[in-house]
């Protein structure tokens, strides 16, 4: 099989990351973890406008219906820019869940705004993932435990690795649905939730990749800079062909969920264990060239490297993706 982005999808990517890189989403990521909201609010609308939440809304819900290879360019731009808030619930996981229900009533109840971007959604799969991301401001906030779909609310938040990923726990409000339909339709929300999560370490991967080479251009160590160091060079082009190689996968899981193709399960598994392993690669590199300066909350390195730590585990641990796989096999 041979896969290239299109030119429009392309294009795409070029555009999310121009805007995004006007964000100051390092300032937007930091005012998130510190529960100040409105600047990654307004940076969640600007995206909502360029289509991102849109993108695996079916046509018929207002929304564009999209490849999910368009939804991997999409969230390999999120990632590159840290964006926080639940993007991948709101963009993914709860319109793959709430489009292939049986009765489409909650789809046209909840999809429109989600398509639009004046609704947030977060989404909680027990067991795999059990707790609400950003709950307090997610409306609506969605369960799904074996065969039974409810609407809960948010309670207590915790503390995560990655203060920017704000976690709740739940309560129950209201059974919304029941059947076996609600767990075939968690099953592929989750695959569309774990290629979203794999695309977003991809990107983070080329952040971090990014954030150290131009840090390696201008720090200087005995007389020259650190990027001339062979070592140095090294550290970087590790971490880069880690996430090259990885990110075939990525296009190819997209490319079996569009297909509908036997093969689901085991082609995003398998996508997200390599982003995952690439990711922490290029954020291992990346400290070693930054030195004691990367573990500071003052370089924006941290930023990267929490996220990847966080979302090395969201949607799946890599035992559970291998375990998966395995069964596929």
């Amino acid at each position: 099989m041979k896969f290239s982005l299109s030119t429009e999808q392309r294009d795409f990517a070029d555009s999310l990351r121009g805007m995004l890189a006007n964000a100051n989403t390092p300032a937007v990521v930091r005012s998130w973890g510190e529960n100040d909201t409105a600047s990654g609010l307004a940076l969640l609308q600007q995206l909502a406008e360029t289509g991102v939440t849109a993108l695996a809304v079916p046509e018929e819900f207002d929304g564009i219906g999209a490849h999910p290879a368009d939804l991997a360019v999409a969230f390999i731009e999120l990632g590159r820019a840290a964006v926080p808030g639940p993007i991948l619930e709101t963009a993914a996981a709860v319109p793959a869940l709430l489009s292939a229900l049986d009765d489409q009533q909650l789809a046209k109840r909840f999809l429109p705004g989600i398509a639009e971007g004046t609704s947030l959604a977060s989404l909680v799969l027990e067991p795999s993932t059990p707790r609400a991301l950003d709950g307090d401001i997610a409306d609506p906030v969605l369960r799904v435990s074996g065969d039974t779909l409810e609407m809960v609310r948010a309670t207590t938040q915790l503390e995560s690795v990655d203060p920017a990923r704000r976690l709740f726990e739940v309560e129950s409000v209201e059974t919304l649905a029941q059947g076996a339909d609600v767990a075939a339709a968690a099953e592929k929300a989750y695959d569309l939730a774990v290629l979203a999560a794999s695309a977003q370490l991809i990107g983070a991967g080329h952040a971090m990749i990014e954030t150290a080479t131009e840090y390696a251009k201008n720090r200087s160590q005995f007389g020259r800079v650190i990027g001339s160091f062979q070592a140095i060079k090294h550290h970087l082009s590790d971490a880069l062909v880690a996430v090259e190689m990885a990110t075939p996968l990525v296009y190819g899981a997209a490319i079996s969920i569009a297909e509908g193709s036997d093969t689901i399960a085991r082609d995003v598994s398998a996508a997200k264990v390599a982003a995952a392993n690439a990711a922490y690669v290029a954020s291992r590199k990346a400290l070693q060239v930054h030195g004691a300066i990367g573990y500071t909350l003052e370089c924006d390195l941290s930023l990267w490297l929490t996220k990847t730590r966080a979302l090395q585990s969201a949607w799946g641990t890599a035992s559970a993706h291998r375990a998966r796989i395995a069964s596929a096999l």
